[in-house]
């Protein structure tokens, strides 16, 4: 079975812990598993205890790890980008063209926007390389942006290709008029745009009809606000959304202290189940021990493998 999964949710809720748990079940099923975490503050290397990079390196039997570096990425992307106008744009304008290259490859638009390309390598390899990709996402306002921003870009960088397309409409124009009748060499440029409309488009596809991703949340007021408004934001974007996953929850009959703590979650319960009726509400117990390392999160594993997330 091939699964593209997200985890997403408020910051502190416990996303990349179940990431990794839900991963290691995966690979318990003998599923190739990569999980990858997309967030600024990595975490995922101290969760599974291992020191991690771009690179997926393999964590336990089947199952492989990955810290995605939105930054590196933008710097490499702008690279790419830099050496296609030293072909394409006048010698006199290319300072100028390259000071701008500079300036974009640190801004957050073009971090999120290369992030997302490292991120289209790993969705493409599901099926090939890997059976299941897990994805621990940043916190709920970043994950948002990042599955949305396919459907953004597309429009964008249509538009961006036809303006390029009508200058070098213009430049051919003007080459005939001289009497240059030389073959032109294809535009990098406009290759490049057309190659990354259509990754965006497949992505966008991939995403809508093949992941689904699942919201965590711990049983407390403010968590529930947040992931109430990224459901609703996730339907309206044609995303899926599976199992809520509801973490850290009290036991019931919990005396002391904890008492009027447990009435408050048992409230916030209730109101997770009247808001998702068509999904799956998965309610995980509060574990003791710091969860990291594969020997602690097999517990939460099985609790995973028991909810059945398909």
């Amino acid at each position: 079975m091939l699964l593209i999964r997200f985890v997403g949710g408020k910051g502190g809720v416990g996303k990349t812990t179940l990431s990794a748990a839900f991963a290691l079940s995966r690979a318990r099923r003998r599923e190739r598993t990569l999980v990858v975490s997309t967030d600024p503050a990595h975490s995922l290397g101290d969760v599974l205890g291992r020191t991690l990079g771009d690179d997926p390196v393999e964590v336990w039997p089947g199952l492989w790890a990955a810290e995605i570096s939105g930054e590196a990425q933008a710097r490499r992307r702008v690279e790419q980008v830099a050496e296609d106008a030293r072909h394409a744009v006048p010698a006199d304008v290319l300072p100028a063209v390259e000071r701008h290259l500079a300036r974009a490859a640190e801004s957050p638009g073009t971090v999120e926007s290369a992030l997302l390309d490292r991120l289209t390598d790993l969705v493409g390899q599901v099926g090939h390389r890997w059976d299941t990709l897990v994805v621990d996402s940043a916190p709920t306002g970043h994950m948002l942006r990042l599955l949305t921003l396919p459907a953004l870009l597309t429009p964008w960088i249509e538009g961006l290709a036809k303006q390029r397309a009508r200058a070098a409409g213009t430049e051919r124009l003007v080459a005939g008029m001289i009497g240059d009748t030389a073959e032109q060499e294809p535009d990098p440029l406009l290759r490049r745009l057309h190659a990354r409309r259509d990754r965006m488009e497949w992505l966008r596809t991939r995403l809508t009809t093949g992941a689904l991703v699942h919201l965590v949340v711990v049983p407390e007021r403010l968590p529930l606000a947040e992931t109430i408004r990224a459901a609703e934001s996730l339907g309206d974007a044609g995303l899926r959304l599976g199992a809520v996953l509801v973490n850290r929850v009290l036991p019931p009959d919990d005396p002391g202290l904890l008492g009027r703590r447990v009435e408050q979650q048992t409230e916030v319960l209730r109101e997770l189940e009247r808001h998702f009726p068509g999904e799956t509400v998965v309610r995980l117990p509060l574990l003791a021990g710091a969860l990291t390392g594969i020997g602690e999160l097999a517990a939460l594993a099985d609790l995973l493998d028991a909810a059945d997330l398909g």
